[in-house]
């Protein structure tokens, strides 16, 4: 597709972000769209993502990718990712611009239904978002629910290849324990990314009120201590909230298994249709809800998603396929403390630590 580079509406931590204007007539009746770019000789993150946008197409509550392309501009290479335009913001700007910046609970419960959808989808596909977070979950201009920012997303664990175990990624401030501790970084942390994401749509404040990097990840990964349930909260959002703060990430709520809670369950708008790949799932209120994940009705774990979901760096046809392996590779120390200096330590930017690393918006 021939396009114009527009305005700029915004850049985030791998890439600027564009209005993109079709150059042919017959492209008029496209959606709007902006590109995500970056300089080719570092564009690793930017393939990652459009590898795994490809991969997920035929969601709803999922951005969608309509394209890429190099071009030279100013002298420099760039690698561009088109993307559909969400023209209302992220779910951070609408929360500073609501009364006393919380969201009623109507709102809260709509998001968090919408949210669900996309992560069931992702993680039934065989990836992990890994960067969950209310920058990263922009809004349509009917308002509703896009997950985006897909750079540092990752299949899920593999037994033949304990590497995807080595890297640290995400916010500090919506990691989950497992992460913090181990490395480990499979479906449960986004569940547990979506618990925060939760408590400040509802609070307007941050789930962990830590300014301090070192105290947040010891507090998050040694302690005993869990997010705090908001007072204000229905007794089911305070239950939904308890099971996505299980530390054990083998006894935390699933995707699916959320989409059935009584906070969600009973909310119905006009995409409650959850498409699978060649399947479809109606997301329904159960007779009586699951009170633990051993109680939730006809629940298996099927590996049978991860097949179609195989992508393979190998066969990209582009210089950076050495990029996107070591994106993927490195080393964990086993032992906690160790792990906690090396993520807190000296050598770190302090701007991957930031909790602001999501769109800046310009416009």
């Amino acid at each position: 597709m021939d396009w114009i580079r527009g305005e700029s509406v915004g850049h985030g931590s791998f890439g600027k972000v564009n209005l993109a204007i079709p150059r042919c007539q017959s492209s008029l009746f496209c959606p709007s769209m902006v590109v995500k770019s970056s300089s080719a000789s570092c564009s690793a993150t930017l393939l990652n993502e459009k590898l795994i946008l490809d991969e997920l197409k035929g969601c709803s509550q999922i951005i969608n990718c309509l394209g890429d392309s190099y071009t030279y501009e100013n002298g420099e290479k760039l690698y561009n990712v088109l993307l559909e335009y969400a023209s209302g913001g992220d779910l951070s700007d609408k929360l500073k611009k609501s009364s006393d910046h919380i969201l009623p609970e109507f709102e809260v419960k709509k998001y968090t239904k919408a949210l669900l959808k996309g992560l069931y989808y992702i993680h039934k596909s065989g990836y992990v978002h890994c960067d969950i977070k209310l920058q990263n979950i922009l809004l349509g201009e009917d308002g509703q629910v896009k997950i985006a920012d897909f750079g540092l997303a990752k299949r899920t664990k593999s037994r033949k290849d304990d590497k995807l175990r080595c890297e640290l990624r995400g916010t500090p401030l919506y990691m989950s324990p497992e992460m913090v501790t181990g490395g480990e970084q499979d479906t449960p942390a986004d569940i547990w990314a979506l618990g925060c994401v939760l408590v400040e749509m509802a609070t307007g404040n941050p789930a962990w009120r830590c300014t301090d990097t070192t105290r947040l990840l010891m507090t998050i990964g040694v302690s005993d201590q869990l997010p705090e349930i908001p007072e204000k909260l229905c007794e089911e959002g305070k239950d939904f909230l308890e099971k996505c703060f299980v530390k054990d990430p083998k006894k935390r709520w699933t995707a699916e298994m959320l989409l059935n809670h009584p906070f969600v369950a009973g909310q119905t708008y006009d995409d409650d249709t959850v498409i699978l790949k060649d399947q479809t799932c109606e997301s329904g209120t159960p007779s009586t809800s699951p009170k633990c994940p051993f109680d939730f009705p006809d629940w298996v774990s099927d590996d049978s998603g991860k097949s179609s979901a195989t992508c393979s760096i190998t066969s990209l046809p582009s210089p950076a396929i050495q990029e996107l392996r070591n994106l993927n590779g490195g080393s964990w120390s086993a032992a906690p403390a160790e792990r906690l200096r090396v993520l807190v330590g000296e050598h770190r930017p302090e701007s991957e630590w930031s909790t602001a690393d999501g769109w800046v918006s310009v416009r």
